[in-house]
């Protein structure tokens, strides 16, 4: 993979674990600092020498749309100032070691909704080799589509892997410990039958004067009162037998349900009653929390694609643990969750969709990390179920204190948060405000299956934008009681960047604006303009190439371009949220949906043929001798065919079909 480095994993380092700043993390501030100081220099310009009075209806939204970009701008930097690259020993590397006995239980929870059982398989199968102790490891599939098909598949897999080398070993060891507990019972009450006759013999004995005694009637009544000695709580060997079975009787039968617990791959489909809200993929994830069927320390959510490497636990554990030098043992932490990459293996040359996300995965969760800040994202994650418990029945005992009919819904929603569609992020800022810590690990551990279609994308891009929306109408970070400063602004500065779709539009409509009437929002495109805008755009270039610094430049520009293109959607996500029209939780499709998609991209198209036409009805006017102020045309020119470079990519992907397959 290119788009995420991966950790080096060797033990090459003193301690078990380390954190550094990024490299190039000063160079970028030197830059960040520059690049904001021209900036405000511009807009200073910009409010106080440059707008035309004459055209306030457009200079206006341009110099506003200016104003949220700096801002947008000043936060990126804040948010990239202290990234920190972490290296981890895997958890059999510890030093001192953590033994196997001392690891924790693991619940892994794949989560599905009328995915095919194939795909839902290939996780599982993956989720079951990973490198960790049999007895301390559950898959369960969390189908929320209670599918036949999916049930059959789980069982049908369950018993492959009870029938594997791995869990017949088990199987056997456990079996061969079982049979000596119960031989050790056997041989105990075989003892214990003879032991109301021995002590009444060495009660009778004492009585005799002690030239008559033998030698064992010297020694056992000795021997008795040392085992007694060394047993104070108990009052004769009777006692000490019965406890002796008793606690042998425990461990028979905690080997019986470790036999019986070998069965690691569960399936797990909750009851949807008609008029109670089910809470989508949060309702899934804590109905498997709170219906009894699980109990691991830690549970790693993987989305039903995501397929997980063999060393995700190991690699990921040690986070939660601290080495006390004091009590000499390992004690837990208070690391809520620690989150990995999300990368894809079926994304086609070119990523038309601009599915890769290095940036989000790379610096920006880097920086977030650095300040205590570092999102779950809903999969490829582990988080500490006492955290998550703690925390959310702290939020469902808040809500039922203002609607007592929400006590149906506990079941689905004292975990997870269930407060907007955008579960993942809302969970983690909970977390955060109950002074919980996260950790970014930047190491692929987990590859999943990227829509592949346009219309799949823009669906889950909705997603992410409404849902990202409702949290910050439904719980401000800024004004969330404990959240530190930082992550108030980390938390902001996401959902700030989802409003950026009305400023966009304003960036494309001033050059068409100008094609067709001649209007221009900024007073004067000379010398001054000149002097103050190009350094600003020149430093904001090489601060932005400073912080994504190793990663691939088509990516990139990839992102760049969807950061534009994607305009409508944007607006479309906030209208429909602040207009309160409903909102479901839709899951992004896992097979492609075949088909041509421009009438999902007609603003941008409209868009394009708007600016194409604008173009050349202002070079008709040059060659005809009726344009004034050539240079400011070409200035307009250059502007819109940058739009049209950033517009075609969502046009490309629209009309893009796979490589048939001969």
């Amino acid at each position: 993979m290119t788009s995420v480095s991966v950790i080096d994993s060797s033990a090459n380092f003193s301690g078990n674990s380390r954190s550094s700043l990024k490299k190039r993390t000063l160079l970028f501030r030197y830059l960040a600092e520059i690049n904001l100081i021209f900036g405000f220099w511009y807009l200073q310009w910009r409010i106080t020498h440059s707008i035309n009075f004459d055209a306030l209806w457009l200079s206006i939204p341009l110099l506003l749309a200016e104003i949220y970009s700096y801002i947008g701008g000043l936060m990126f930097v804040i948010g990239l100032w202290r990234p920190l690259a972490r290296q981890i020993k895997s958890l059999d590397q510890l030093t001192p070691p953590l033994l196997k006995a001392d690891w924790p239980t693991v619940d892994i929870f794949i989560t599905c909704y009328n995915e095919p059982p194939e795909i839902v398989e290939q996780t599982a199968k993956a989720a079951l080799a990973i490198n960790y102790p049999p007895t301390k490891l559950r898959v369960y599939v969390l189908d929320d589509g209670n599918s036949s098909a999916m049930r059959n598949m789980t069982e049908t897999l369950c018993i492959a892997d009870l029938q594997s080398p791995l869990l017949q070993q088990e199987a056997n060891r456990t079996d061969a410990e079982l049979s000596v507990l119960i031989e050790r019972l056997q041989k105990l009450e075989a003892f214990q039958n003879n032991t109301q006759a021995t002590e009444q013999w060495l009660q009778e004995s004492q009585s005799v004067e002690h030239q008559d005694k033998t030698t064992a009637e010297i020694l056992l009544p000795n021997l008795q009162q040392l085992i007694l000695w060394l047993h104070p709580q108990y009052q004769n060997l009777t006692e000490i037998l019965n406890s002796e079975k008793a606690t042998l009787a425990t461990a028979i039968q905690q080997k019986e349900l470790e036999l019986a617990e070998l069965a690691r791959l569960r399936y797990i489909a909750r009851p949807k009653p008609v008029g109670v809200p089910h809470h989508a993929k949060a309702g899934n994830l804590n109905y498997a929390i709170f219906s009894g069927e699980t109990s691991g320390e830690f549970i790693l959510t993987l989305d039903a694609d995501h397929i997980p490497k063999p060393q995700f636990l190991q690699r990921v554990l040690p986070y939660f643990y601290t080495y006390n030098i004091f009590s000499g043992k390992y004690e837990q932490n208070r690391i809520a969750f620690v989150q990995t990459p999300q990368d894809f293996y079926n994304i086609p040359p070119g990523d038309p969709f601009g599915h890769r996300a290095s940036l989000f995965y790379g610096p920006l969760q880097q920086g977030k990390d650095g300040m205590n800040a570092a999102f779950y994202t809903g999969t490829n994650a582990i988080l500490r179920r006492d955290a998550l418990i703690n925390v959310g029945l702290q939020y469902f005992a808040d809500e039922f204190s203002k609607d007592e009919k929400r006590l149906d819904e506990f079941q689905l929603v004292g975990g997870v948060s269930s407060n907007s569609i955008t579960e993942d992020m809302n969970t983690a800022m909970r977390l955060h405000s109950a002074g919980w810590q996260s950790i970014y690990h930047h190491e692929l551990l987990a590859e999943g299956l990227a829509p592949d279609d346009l219309s799949s994308t823009l669906k889950q891009r909705l997603r992410w934008a409404q849902g990202t929306i409702q949290v910050l109408i439904r719980e401000n970070p800024l004004t969330k009681p404990g959240l530190t400063f930082w992550q108030r602004l980390h938390y902001f500065k996401t959902m700030y960047s989802y409003f950026s779709g009305f400023a966009t539009l304003v960036f494309i409509a001033c050059p068409i604006i100008y094609f067709f009437t001649g209007t221009v929002p900024v007073k004067t495109y000379g010398y001054d303009f000149a002097l103050h805008f190009f350094p600003v755009f020149i430093m904001n270039r090489l601060t932005f190439l400073a912080a994504v610094w190793g990663i691939n430049a088509g990516e990139i520009w990839r992102s760049e371009q969807y950061a534009l293109a994607l305009f409508p959607l944007l607006i479309q996500a906030v209208w429909s949220v602040f207009t309160g029209q409903k909102i479901n939780f839709q899951v992004t499709p896992k097979q492609r949906q075949s088909g041509i998609y421009l009438r999902l991209v007609w603003p941008q198209l409209f868009i394009l043929l708007l600016t194409i036409l604008g173009m050349l009805w202002s070079l008709y006017r040059f060659c005809t001798g009726h344009l004034n102020n050539p240079g400011v045309h070409v200035i307009n020119s250059v502007w819109a065919i940058y739009n049209l470079l950033l517009l075609s990519a969502i046009i490309r992907a629209a009309v893009w079909q796979p490589e048939s397959k001969i």
